[in-house]
């Protein structure tokens, strides 16, 4: 263990991160490397652990030191999945410490263009002339694309049946090939398709439009009134890593968050940054865990 003598970081640090190149835990945390790189002279690396419905990145961080030298960089998923999953290999509350948040940017509800939909109001026309016989996908259980799609179907008064794949990308490709009818995603892993012709973007789930999909609107404008939900991005440490650590990764973090240069980078990802402290940081975690337990409990999904 670290002691208070000792700099930090005294080695390469790792940020290991769920969802896969490309995506948007992986955008954000290679911008944010870099900048760390700079403050700190040790090298910054990202690296993608993918599978278990996003949760391998979380398990495998758990098992190493409390040091500091790892550090999870995962979505709202991490808050998710504490809400609806019994006995999992790490517990996302107890055996992580929040330290900083990133950033908060849109999902954006698609439809595969199999299913010949084209507005919101035509698939909730649908699924209420077919309850429970259309499909939705997610990247697997207790999931920001799982959470957001059933907050979906509640506040838009419809029923549909839940096929979980096992990553993104692979509910994206069961939503192309009609196995599912919709799917609620991070905007980074579905805009190639959308502009391919190969999913239909029917709206996105923040207050405002994107900027990466300008013509898209939100699902707030196309018919199911205050509908809200980003997701957003953080950093997370292994519980016992050393308090001064935890402090100095949150005072860096949030300096490479607001740096000009770098804020513009995120942009154009279609990225907002967050700013909180490690505090507050913690305490909107707690409050986001409250929250999807709130809209699972209101579907009927009970943890498993």
């Amino acid at each position: 263990m670290l002691t208070n003598d000792i700099p930090y970081p005294t080695k390469p640090v790792r940020l290991i991160e769920p969802f896969g190149t490309g995506g948007g835990p992986d955008l954000i945390a290679r911008v944010v490397s870099r900048r760390l790189f700079e403050m700190w002279g040790q090298p910054v690396t990202v690296e993608n652990h993918t599978g278990a419905g996003g949760s391998a990145a979380a398990a495998f961080v758990a098992r190493l030191p409390a040091d500091g030298h790892t550090l999870l960089v995962n979505s709202s998923a991490q808050a998710y999945r504490a809400a609806l999953v019994n006995n999992p290999p790490y517990d996302p509350l107890e055996d992580f410490i929040p330290v900083a948040p990133l950033t908060s940017q849109p999902y954006v509800l698609v439809a595969g263009t199999i299913a010949v939909i084209n507005t919101v109001g035509e698939l909730v026309g649908l699924a209420k002339a077919k309850p429970r016989e259309l499909k939705f996908g997610s990247a697997g259980v207790g999931t920001g694309t799982h959470v957001g799609a059933e907050k979906f179907n509640l506040e838009a008064g419809i029923q549909a049946i839940h096929v979980p794949g096992d990553t993104i990308p692979d509910a994206i490709s069961n939503t192309i090939a009609g196995l599912t009818t919709y799917l609620i995603t991070p905007v980074s892993y579905a805009l190639a398709d959308i502009r391919a012709g190969r999913l239909r973007a029917l709206g996105v789930t923040t207050k405002k439009r994107s900027a990466l999909l300008a013509e898209v609107p939100t699902i707030s404008e196309a018919g199911v009134a205050g509908f809200d939900y980003p997701i957003w991005y953080g950093v997370w440490v292994r519980m016992g890593t050393p308090r001064r650590v935890v402090d100095q990764l949150a005072n860096d973090i949030a300096r490479a968050v607001a740096a000009p240069d770098l804020g513009d980078s995120l942009a154009r990802h279609g990225a907002d940054p967050i700013h909180m402290t490690q505090l507050e940081f913690a305490r909107f975690v707690v409050s986001e865990t409250e929250r999807a337990a709130r809209t699972l409990q209101a579907a009927g999904i009970k943890p498993r």
